[in-house]
């Protein structure tokens, strides 16, 4: 019987590689954005999970904004034997998960679809937008992506009851 691996699970700014017999990568996703490459020759995949398209500030993870996860991800699977322009893509995030602020998911959806084709890399699926987070399992050495939806963002407004107001009246 053989034994069956564990997904590995990357979060927030990182990123993770493997070729053939490699296990899969899962990841958890709002308005962030998870690529998935693959180069099909090779049997090389990898994930990157990124937060905002762009750094406004050096404090935060390199890896934490687009075009850095990006190219940490590419450059990984060419140590693997992948090559740049055999790759293809699959992205997923960028939901809406609080109404009435910026739209970062929207902005990261735009972001990722034209680093691809900037780069000239095939995007073969996606799932950007709306307002439900995902689960993304990705599976390097196939290209295969499975996405679970995981429920509507619900936020609510607590509003502070009223002060009350004196319902008795005292006369002097």
């Amino acid at each position: 019987m053989s034994a069956v691996s564990r997904p590995q699970h990357i979060s927030q700014g990182e990123y993770a590689s493997a070729g053939k017999g490699g296990r899969s990568i899962t990841t958890i996703l709002g308005s962030c954005v998870a690529t998935c490459l693959y180069d099909p020759k090779a049997m090389v995949g990898g994930m990157n999970h990124f937060l905002l398209p762009e750094s406004s500030t050096a404090s935060v993870q390199a890896a934490s904004f687009g075009v850095n996860a990006m190219e940490l991800l590419i450059n990984d699977m060419i140590k693997l034997g992948a090559r740049r322009d055999r790759l293809k893509a699959k992205v997923f995030g960028g939901a809406r998960m609080v109404a009435g602020l910026s739209d970062v998911g929207q902005k990261n959806g735009v972001f990722v679809l034209e680093f691809l084709r900037c780069e000239g890399i095939e995007c073969t699926g996606q799932s950007l937008g709306g307002t439900q987070a995902r689960r993304i399992e990705f599976w390097p050495d196939s290209g295969r992506a499975r996405q679970k939806l995981l429920g509507e963002a619900q936020i609510f407004e607590v509003l502070a009851p009223p002060p009350e107001v004196a319902s008795d009246v005292e006369l002097f």
